[in-house]
């Protein structure tokens, strides 16, 4: 398959890499065998995305916070997330529904010709725009809005991956999934989710579920 070459971004230098490959052996022995999406959790530099105090612990396999009530996702569900979202193949646009700290938007320019990305909190979407600026990542679109409503401008996407749980898949976000492609969203209440991966095909969607995970509720509006 064809994919984007993989671009080593700045601050390898806060750790060894002997710490970032034992977060990517450790997502290997968990399923994610997709070598571009283990190269790019492998060269994104996680640690520059959550608080200075808590960059010591950025490469183990847990969930950050970063403010306003929301988390950075663990390695491992944002490797398993974007692994369902490529599915093997070469992405063009992707929409990402929940910038929050930027990392997986960076995690997923890696993989795709452009990210467009959708954040519903004005500090968080100034702060992961700006960050992704300084990082140099040029492929990324920023929107501060309603991520229940999506991106309708730019669609259809190859790939849409939504970083918040809604109780049921909102169809205006169906609605910009092109055919062929793949939406993965976590699905249900706050304490029953499940990762979901749909695909498009001209005769509908197709619904593959894939394990309990745990997500902030996707709300509509903006702050």
């Amino acid at each position: 398959m064809t994919r984007r070459s993989v671009r080593a971004q700045a601050g390898i230098g806060m750790t060894s890499e002997r710490t970032r490959q034992r977060l990517i052996d450790r997502l290997q022995r968990g399923g994610i065998s997709d070598p571009c999406v283990l190269e790019a959790i492998r060269v994104v530099p996680r640690h520059l995305f959550v608080d200075e105090a808590l960059a010591s612990r950025a490469y183990e396999d847990i969930a950050l916070p970063i403010g306003f009530g929301q988390t950075m996702s663990q390695p491992y569900v944002v490797a398993l997330m974007t692994q369902a979202v490529c599915g093997g193949r070469a992405l063009g646009q992707v929409l990402e529904i929940g910038t929050g700290c930027g990392y997986q938007t960076a995690v997923l320019s890696q993989l795709a010709e452009t990210v467009y990305t959708v954040e519903r909190v004005q500090e968080l979407f100034r702060q992961a725009r700006d960050r992704l600026f300084d990082l140099k990542f040029r492929n990324v679109k920023y929107r501060h809005g309603d991520g229940m409503q999506g991106w309708s401008e730019h669609a259809p996407y190859d790939g849409i991956l939504v970083a918040a749980a809604p109780p049921n898949v909102p169809e205006v976000l169906l609605a910009q999934l092109a055919v062929g492609g793949r939406m993965v969203v976590p699905v249900g209440a706050r304490d029953l989710q499940t990762l979901t991966i749909i695909e498009r095909s001209r005769d509908g969607f197709e619904y593959q579920e894939l394990e309990a995970v745990n997500f902030v509720p996707l709300v509509s509006g903006t702050t």
